[in-house]
């Protein structure tokens, strides 16, 4: 049994194994979300709540509609019908920088690093409400130095918590494809995230790199912020994850803690067919 980090709840105990359960403290809901493309149902989603404060696993065969899902839930696609809300604020029709704005933040299967720029610069531009932004205030430093001064502090924190300090003023174009992975959830912590999705984190890492992506993932559990991440890797799933979410040809067909999904008979079917 694994407890939910910080709570004096154990979510576990209280939530029903069952598609579209109720969480005690959800901290993202979606309701009747739906996706099509042509004739092709990619998404339908009747009910899901991701739980504050928790690891959670969104997993399924090649083809079941997850990064569609955390497209439309981070606003980078569109759905045919259905609301979602995150921190009990509605996100329908709210674009992908302004949801992140509001906390919740996502990285990519093919990491969206910024190559011609360096680790720490890549690292800078994460950071929220630069007053450096604002084509009046470039012109006078003196209005944005000292804030760029505590982001540059912050980024480089960051960096070192994440093995990559010695890698900042390199190129990111020169980082191997499980850097660059770390480079992306490091800058996603720029943001000051309440929630963090990752989509299949652990895709091209090689087995050096997979150890430390998993202990920064637990480490964001451990600090309160929650985690929803699409994998394929079932040993990181078992690991890390408090929950897990499965979905086979764009619907969510069952939810339970690792062990439990792992022998139900849906989720069997759905993975051997």
């Amino acid at each position: 049994m694994q407890r939910h980090s910080g709570k004096d709840i154990d979510f576990v105990t209280v939530t029903a194994e069952t598609p579209g359960s109720t969480k005690p403290d959800p901290i993202l809901i979606a309701d009747h979300i739906t996706r099509t493309f042509g004739g092709l149902t990619a998404v339908n989603v009747a009910h899901l709540e991701i739980q504050r404060g928790s690891i959670t696993a969104l997993i399924g065969p090649n083809g079941a509609g997850k990064t569609t899902f955390f497209n439309l839930l981070t606003g980078y696609d569109s759905p045919n019908s259905g609301t979602w809300s995150f921190n009990g604020q509605a996100l329908n029709g709210v674009p992908p920088h302004k949801v992140a704005r509001l906390g919740m933040v996502r990285t990519f299967q093919l990491t969206k690093a910024l190559y011609r720029l360096t680790v720490l610069e890549n690292m800078a531009l994460g950071a929220r409400g630069q007053k450096g932004e604002s084509v009046f205030a470039s012109l006078f430093p003196w209005l944005w130095r000292a804030q760029e001064e505590e982001i540059q502090k912050k980024a480089i924190s960051i960096l070192t918590k994440f093995k990559l300090i010695d890698k900042k003023d390199d190129f990111a174009a020169a980082l191997s494809g499980g850097q660059r992975k770390l480079l992306e959830m490091a800058r996603a912590l720029m943001v000051e995230p309440e929630m963090v999705m990752l989509d299949e984190p652990m895709a091209g890492v090689n087995p050096a790199l997979k150890q430390s992506l998993l202990e920064h993932i637990k480490e964001l559990r451990n600090e309160g912020k929650t985690v929803l991440f699409v994998e394929h890797d079932m040993d990181m799933v078992h690991e890390i994850s408090d929950w897990v979410v499965v979905m086979s040809q764009g619907e969510v067909i069952a939810e339970g803690t690792p062990a439990s999904v792992m022998k139900n008979e849906h989720v069997i079917e759905a993975y051997l067919g």
